[in-house]
């Protein structure tokens, strides 16, 4: 594998730290700032948005810019949003910060996803694409938690200091190794953009990018509400939660490396097994939501159930965009911040009625949804497959 794909790796690391590692910083933000929880919990959405916002745009707007003049734009806004966050003392501002930052890290990763292409071969590009989203995991294994350790001993500007600083690391590293011009593995002509939006007609794409909003809604909607299952739930102690989350962290890692291996030769059969097991493996937890036990075996198994069928998905999504060089990271990118931000909300309206509950409950019907879509699709393909 390239050096360039551990780099950038190790800026999605940084920037999926900073996605997520606002959860265990809000009560601090809270005191410090003088807001509302609620308030401070703006943030979390105002990323998500940009997110979803950015991935596409970025992609569009740097298209016909080389790689590394685009990924590197990206990690210098990502890094400036962050200092511009620590140093205020306003919500409005670092409201704004978080959106920018979301905005370049969407951009970012797009065009990351999207390099692969120019740099490996096909044969090897799920396993490189693993390489790269194991940032994300590695994130939820080490980075939330460090970053939650850091906001509790000198406070939460200081986690947002450390993501800056990894991120300038990682910029001068890919400033270094990304290419200049298109790789040998993506087509010399420059796709018109029109032709590379004519890609979202591809059935096999749509239903790619539906299933990746389905399933990672589910992943993100069990994951934002995991604190109080362990505690409120489960009933285990608050000083728990952390190691649950890394358990959790740990499952994703596994899952994004099977993923890499069996996404291409085996990726209709990951698809075919994990997501019926996602389904009954949400509905167990719903059932067993006050047994510690539960807590411990479930957490790590389907966080890589999740990101094993995840990976799968993005993987087979970007072969399907095969068509847009530069925008097909895009798709994959909204897909899964779609996800992230439809998972929540539905998990929290589904609270006040069904208690904690709900958002394992919501987590199993959206990945019920996703059975549904990925088994109507295999039996039209079966009636439509011509005879042997």
């Amino acid at each position: 594998m390239p050096v360039l794909l551990y780099v950038l790796a190790v800026a999605v690391f940084a920037q999926g730290t900073s996605e997520f590692v606002l959860a265990g910083l809000v009560p601090g933000i809270s005191a410090d700032l003088g807001i509302t929880i609620a308030q401070a919990g703006y943030l979390t959405s105002g990323f998500a948005v940009g997110m979803v916002v950015g991935a596409p745009l970025t992609a569009a707007l740097g298209r016909r810019l080389p790689p590394r003049w685009t990924l590197t734009g990206c990690l210098l806004v990502f890094v400036a949003a962050h200092a511009a966050g620590a140093l205020t003392d306003q919500l409005a501002v670092l409201l704004v910060s978080r959106f920018v930052a979301a905005l370049a890290n969407a951009g970012f990763l797009a065009v990351a996803l999207s390099t692969v292409t120019a740099v490996v071969p096909a044969a090897k590009q799920a396993r490189a694409l693993a390489t790269i989203l194991g940032g994300t995991t590695l994130a939820l294994i080490a980075g939330v938690p460090a970053g939650a350790v850091l906001g509790e001993i000198w406070g939460w500007r200081s986690a947002l200091w450390a993501i800056a600083g990894i991120s300038a690391l990682a910029l001068a590293a890919v400033a270094v190794l990304t290419p200049g011009r298109p790789g040998p593995h993506v087509p010399h002509a420059r796709v018109d953009l029109r032709a590379e939006l004519g890609t979202l007609r591809s059935g096999d794409l749509l239903r790619y990018l539906a299933l990746g909003v389905l399933v990672n809604g589910a992943t993100f909607c069990a994951f934002t509400y995991l604190a109080p299952l362990v505690t409120d739930g489960a009933g285990l102690g608050s000083s728990l939660v952390p190691v649950v989350l890394a358990l959790f962290g740990l499952g994703a890692f596994a899952g994004v490396s099977a993923a890499g291996r069996l996404a291409g030769p085996h990726g209709h059969l990951v698809l075919g097994i994990g997501v019926p097991v996602l389904v009954a493996g949400w509905i167990l937890w719903a059932v067993l939501a006050g047994s510690p036990s539960a807590v411990w075996v479930l957490a790590p198994v389907l966080g890589a159930l999740s990101f094993a069928v995840g990976g799968t998905l993005i993987a087979r999504g970007m072969a399907a965009a095969h068509g847009a060089p530069t925008m097909g990271g895009a798709y994959s990118t909204v897909a899964l911040n779609l996800g992230a931000l439809v998972g929540p909300v539905l998990g929290g309206l589904a609270i006040g009625p069904l208690g904690l509950v709900g958002p394992l409950m919501v987590s199993a019907t959206l990945a019920g949804a996703a059975a549904v879509v990925l088994w109507f699709a295999t039996s039209r393909r079966r009636v439509t497959a011509p005879p042997s």
